[in-house]
């Protein structure tokens, strides 16, 4: 029985990947920071046609959604990921991408039951999530001013 453990604990050892935390932490910080700066070049070129902030915020905010569903079609922010981890995934770029990315994996299934059914696969926990923890946050706030603690 020991020796199939210690076989086991090799196999594993073998097949789990070796992550450097100092490079990949690296590379999150300049893909975030590559698309960080692509949305505040957006928010200035907004800004200079005359555009208000908040305007050329939603402008800013659709035309990179639109840039991360597009590269998720042909393939290429997938590799964007891969290679820069969480500063690919976090941003308005990445739930852009975890959208598309089932839509377009489960389109030869059909609208409804391919679409229509897998599109929100990835996305629908943070949706889920998010809703709540807003909700909840919401409460308390309320409570804290009915209260006069805020």
């Amino acid at each position: 029985m020991q020796m199939k453990q210690n076989g086991y604990e090799k196999y594993v050892k073998e097949r789990t990947p070796v992550r450097k935390l100092g490079p990949d932490m690296a590379k999150a910080f300049v893909t975030g920071g590559v698309i960080c700066v692509i949305g505040q070049g957006i928010l200035n070129y907004c800004e200079m046609l005359g555009l208000d902030q908040d305007t050329s915020g939603g402008w800013c905010s659709m035309i990179l959604v639109l840039l991360s569903v597009s590269l998720t079609g042909i393939g290429v922010y997938p590799k964007i990921a891969d290679w820069g981890g969480a500063g690919a995934l976090v941003p308005i770029t990445g739930f852009a991408n975890s959208v598309a990315a089932p839509a377009i994996e489960y389109k030869k299934e059909g609208q409804v039951m391919g679409i229509g059914c897998k599109i929100f696969t990835i996305a629908g926990p943070v949706i889920l999530y998010g809703i709540f923890t807003s909700w909840v946050l919401g409460i308390i706030y309320w409570i804290g001013t009915v209260t006069g603690v805020v």
